[in-house]
């Protein structure tokens, strides 16, 4: 999209966040005192890891397949994702009866793939560091007469995914700060549209793998900037670009970006499952790193952290 940056605001999050409930959970939010003690924060986790699919993408993509209406639906959806967005716009087509189909890498965790294939879609491969799944989706959806659901820029997802953050200070509206992954920007832009319309003083940083900078690149020289292919281990945090609708919101609303080594990552992946009894996977433990390994700027007590998902094959978690 491009023009004018789409008005959206917390009018349109409160909407999505009716319009999803039949499909959404409204997760969990906990605390843990020894992640505390060894942060030195307190720190308050919004368990997206336990959402319906995995993830937090179920907000967005249920908001755009449930904004389309049954005749569109009818004609069916298409999206291109690593896993997550893929799972839970299968999830959200399923449940108004649409034919699905989702572009996904080749290389994408199994977990994903089966996981999006058993809500009946239909899966097309790719080569992530030769093709460009964008124009692959643009492509069958052009071929199907489907209609194609972004990942994060577009104002439907983004207004769902800002219901992370609305619940989130619902729960718990005492916070200094809030702390939410980082890839294409939907997430991030959502919650910090919702936590600024809540709590203006609340202090929002991003999150991403250091080897996923390109936020990080693009916040700091204002414009997007684009990296090639990262192989973090993050695989739901491997854009390439910020969106052109999340960016500008992205620059508006946060304070900085935060970055994570990948061994970082691994140690809270590991620290989260020990010590708090759940699993997050390594694009939802990202924002978890940050606070644990104590990247956030001084003055900060209570800290808000969105696990945002928690999907990953166990071959690799054995590895970490």
């Amino acid at each position: 999209m491009s023009g004018e940056e789409p008005a959206i605001g917390i009018g349109e999050i409160r909407e999505a966040a009716e319009r999803i409930r039949p499909l959404a959970h409204r997760t969990p939010v906990l605390t843990n005192r020894s992640f505390d003690q060894a942060a030195g924060v307190r720190a308050y986790f919004k368990c997206e890891n336990f959402q319906r699919g995995g993830s937090f993408k179920i907000r967005g993509a249920s908001n755009f397949v449930y904004s389309l209406g049954p005749d569109k639906a009818r004609r069916g959806v298409v999206a291109y994702s690593s896993g997550n967005h893929a799972q839970a716009v299968a999830i959200a087509a399923e449940s108004v009866g649409a034919a699905a189909t989702l572009v996904m890498p080749a290389d994408a965790p199994r977990s994903k793939v089966e996981a999006t294939r058993a809500h009946g879609a239909a899966i097309v491969t790719y080569d992530r560091f030769k093709e460009r799944r964008e124009e692959i989706g643009r492509r069958v959806a052009k071929e199907s007469g489907a209609e194609l659901v972004p990942p994060y820029d577009h104002p439907w997802t983004i207004a769902g995914q800002g219901t992370t953050a609305l619940e989130f200070l619902e729960a718990e509206a005492d916070l200094d700060a809030l702390l939410v992954p980082v890839g294409g920007g939907g997430l991030l832009a959502g919650c910090s549209i919702a936590a600024k319309s809540i709590k203006p003083d609340l202090r929002i940083f991003g999150v991403e793998p250091e080897l996923a900078n390109d936020t990080y690149l693009s916040f700091a020289s204002g414009l997007r900037e684009e990296i090639p292919m990262p192989a973090t281990l993050a695989d739901g945090l491997r854009a390439t670009q910020p969106g052109a609708i999340t960016f500008p919101i992205i620059r508006r609303n946060v304070e900085a970006i935060l970055l994570v080594s990948e061994d970082e990552i691994k140690a809270t992946v590991r620290f989260l499952l020990s010590r708090m009894k759940f699993l997050a996977e390594p694009s939802g433990a990202v924002a978890a790193a940050a606070v644990l390994h104590g990247k956030l700027p001084a003055g900060i007590a209570k800290a808000g952290i969105v696990i945002s998902g928690g999907n990953v094959d166990l071959e690799e978690l054995a590895r970490y």
